[in-house]
């Protein structure tokens, strides 16, 4: 099996513990800022805690419109090279909700009902990391996030490259909501 296999190999073995784990993330919490996101609704870190390790804590919380709202719970570098953000997605507002908008632009992704628009920002070197990609184009993040009932909840999680090992937070996108930062683990 060449690297590349192995490789795509052990990432289809950790989606399905990336959506198991959603709900036992947790990390440090850092001061948050719009970094441009844009949308309507607001961003927020929660409170920066120093014991909100595996296990428990909220890093931040995104608001959207029409009463979305995506709570992350980790953001862990690991070894590989990547850095993998999980979270809930929940449905607060009184409609169903379809995150159609979230979808990356790209014409060659198929996925079309996930958060492959999503993206990681350092603002210091000025560089964007997207959601990465399979081989068959398929985000390596939540999909058929379609038909979400009020009341609703889903866990979500996107996979990026790693920024360079001293940024330890960085800024987190989703299209149409504003952007949060996050601390780093791993």
């Amino acid at each position: 099996m060449s690297p590349g296999n192995r490789r795509f190999a052990a990432m289809a073995l950790l989606v399905p513990l990336a959506a198991v784990a959603v709900g036992c993330g947790g990390g440090d919490g850092d001061g948050g800022k719009d970094d441009g996101g844009g949308g309507s609704g607001s961003s927020k870190p929660v409170a920066d805690s120093k014991d909100a390790g595996p296990g428990g804590g909220v890093l931040a919380e995104l608001k959207g419109a029409n009463g979305v709202v995506v709570t992350i719970s980790s953001a862990v570098r690991d070894g590989g090279g990547f850095v993998t953000v999980q979270g809930t997605v929940t449905n607060r507002g009184k409609a169903v909700f379809d995150a159609l908008e979230w979808r990356s632009k790209e014409t060659g992704v198929k996925s079309r009902s996930a958060i492959s628009g999503a993206s990681l920002v350092d603002d210091r070197s000025k560089k964007r990391y997207l959601v990465l990609r399979d081989t068959d184009g398929e985000c390596l993040c939540t999909t058929g996030l379609t038909n979400i009932k009020p009341d609703e909840s889903r866990p979500l999680f996107a996979q990026f490259p790693a920024p360079p090992s001293d940024v330890t937070a960085i800024g987190f996108q989703i299209p149409t909501m504003p952007a949060v930062r996050v601390r780093l683990s791993g």
